[in-house]
């Protein structure tokens, strides 16, 4: 049974690809997009035990392999208390709190915006599932938005990318298309996503039949703004939080690259007590 993991988590969008986070919340937890690399080595099982309005819930078997030969099995709910208990914010606990923020903002401040589930890109990084990530993404139009927030998860550290002015021709002369990587901890290094990034552009355009060639998109600014930097090695998915909420609040209807980043996004964005005071409101204090 360990092998049916593969097909049917790729067979089934209906159960394994919901585009809103709050259905998995028995499901996820911070180190749940390693689940599809686990599954190929054949040491997980996932059985859809149930579904109802508010979400599925699953069971996760996991199967190691004794000094016998013989496989020893340990089922388990999935929860986030491994993750919690190092201060992390998990998967679950960054949905809930995007959620909170996204509502906050009225109907027609958040037209300009739309969002990717925070796991996508990180399941869009294995091949098991990145066909079924990209049909997920296309039926979403983002590039019909202004600006579009894509979480990071990845190397167990929280980025936010944002796509800027795609809702414009590539080549438009007075709004600059180019890519916002925001990193509250760049000794990490996060320059080294460019590719990738790239190549999920360039497949994002594919999905969707926009023409596009891979020349353009290596064309287009991937900028990556010095911001406010962490103070420990747990508070990355809090600063993506905050960045989201800040950028939604103080986001310029027009920007070109020419002048620079947007006038807010520097070194001193915010102060390390205004930080405190949003972890504090949204109750996400380490």
């Amino acid at each position: 049974a360990t092998n049916a993991i593969a097909e049917s988590i790729y067979e089934n969008p209906r159960t394994a690809f919901i585009s809103s986070l709050s259905k998995f919340r028995s499901l996820i937890n911070a180190g749940f997009h390693l689940l599809p690399e686990m599954a190929k080595r054949k040491q997980l099982e996932i059985q859809f035990i149930g579904e109802d309005e508010e979400g599925t819930s699953c069971t996760v078997t996991h199967s190691t392999v004794s000094a016998s030969g013989r496989f020893l099995r340990n089922k388990r709910r999935v929860n986030a208390r491994n993750t919690r208990q190092q201060g992390m914010l998990n998967s679950q606990q960054f949905s809930d709190c995007f959620e909170k923020i996204w509502k906050i903002f009225p109907d027609n401040q958040r037209a300009s915006f739309t969002y990717l589930d925070c796991l996508w890109f990180s399941w869009y990084m294995d091949e098991l599932f990145k066909e079924k990530v990209l049909v997920w993404i296309s039926r979403k139009h983002i590039f019909t938005k202004k600006y579009v927030f894509v979480p990071i998860l990845h190397w167990r550290h929280w980025n936010l990318l944002i796509f800027c002015n795609f809702d414009k021709p590539l080549q438009s002369k007075t709004q600059t298309t180019c890519m916002l990587l925001l990193d509250s901890m760049q000794m990490s290094g996060p320059r080294r996503l460019e590719p990738t990034i790239r190549k999920f552009l360039l497949d994002v355009y594919e999905a969707e039949k926009r023409p596009v060639t891979k020349q353009a998109i290596s064309k287009i600014p991937l900028l990556i703004p010095k911001v406010p930097q962490q103070r420990n090695g747990e508070d990355c998915g809090r600063f993506v939080l905050y960045f989201i909420s800040l950028f939604m609040e103080s986001a310029p209807k027009n920007f070109s690259t020419t002048g620079g980043y947007p006038y807010f996004m520097k070194e001193d964005w915010f102060a390390p007590q205004d930080f405190d005071c949003f972890c504090k409101r949204f109750k996400l204090c380490s």
